[in-house]
């Protein structure tokens, strides 16, 4: 995979949670996420359950709330979609704050934003105590397709590179004395992007001769070979484990 690659979302530190192999985590929130979105709606109290499971995850990685709140921020789309679910659902209705609410319409709005912010948060939590690299590394332990990976890769890798063409573009405009101000400005802007997408292309087929002059094959080297242990795995399946009892209670539970 090459060098490490830091990202945003990344809280370097040492906690227990980020000593876990990277495979260990993705498997634990892939499988919580799935409990989580299959726990009846109904069950109110185990939304709040799976909140302070997430809690403390976020103690024992060491990551701040406001940290973590912050960037939650990235569902506001999803909120501002449910806030309209009440209005615009049919059925039978409901009277709240002088407002005719449709029932299922709030049910529906309960359950996108209970279940996308829980399924935000642990992807949050994932991504501050994994590095990019290690996430692909975890990836690729678990057996997802090869190409897959690499096109991950790929893309991480050199969406940096494209930025900083667009920022070198930018600051040549501006040294030209143009500012966008109106449609008249859009050609310009035009014949920039297509002049991006030359300059990506060109420099994608010298990155793929190169590789290929060094023997690449279609298949990437694994410089670490990411092992867990089965202590490791335990203390990984503790999430999911936990959030699987409560949603079998829910479940249960009239």
């Amino acid at each position: 995979m090459g060098a490490g690659h830091a990202h945003k979302l990344y809280r370097e530190g040492w906690s227990p949670v980020h000593a876990l192999p990277p495979h260990c985590k993705i498997a634990a929130v892939f499988c919580f996420v799935l409990v989580a979105v299959s726990t009846p709606r109904e069950a109110v109290w185990a939304f709040g359950a799976y909140a302070v499971l997430l809690a403390g995850v976020a103690v024992a990685a060491r990551i701040p709330a406001g940290y973590l709140l912050r960037r939650l921020l990235i569902e506001i789309p999803f909120v501002a979609f449910a806030v309209l679910m009440p209005f615009i659902a049919e059925g039978p209705r409901v009277e709240a704050l002088g407002m005719s609410l449709s029932e299922s319409g709030l049910w529906s709005a309960w359950n996108i934003l209970a279940k996308g912010t829980l399924g935000v948060a642990a992807s949050v939590l994932l991504a501050s105590t994994t590095e990019l690299r290690a996430l692909l590394l975890g990836l690729q332990r678990l057996r997802m397709p090869s190409l897959l990976v690499q096109i991950a890769s790929f893309m991480i890798r050199y969406g940096d590179v494209i930025s900083d063409e667009m920022r070198r573009m930018r600051i040549a405009r501006q040294s030209r004395g143009f500012e966008a101000r109106g449609v008249r400005h859009w050609g310009v802007l035009a014949s920039s992007a297509g002049a991006l997408f030359i300059r990506s292309y060109e420099r994608g087929e010298r990155v793929h001769l190169a590789m290929v002059s060094r023997g690449y094959t279609g298949t990437m080297p694994v410089i670490d070979d990411v092992t867990a242990s089965r202590t490791q795995w335990m203390y990984a399946a503790a999430l999911p484990l936990t959030a699987l009892a409560v949603c079998l209670t829910g479940w249960m539970l009239p």
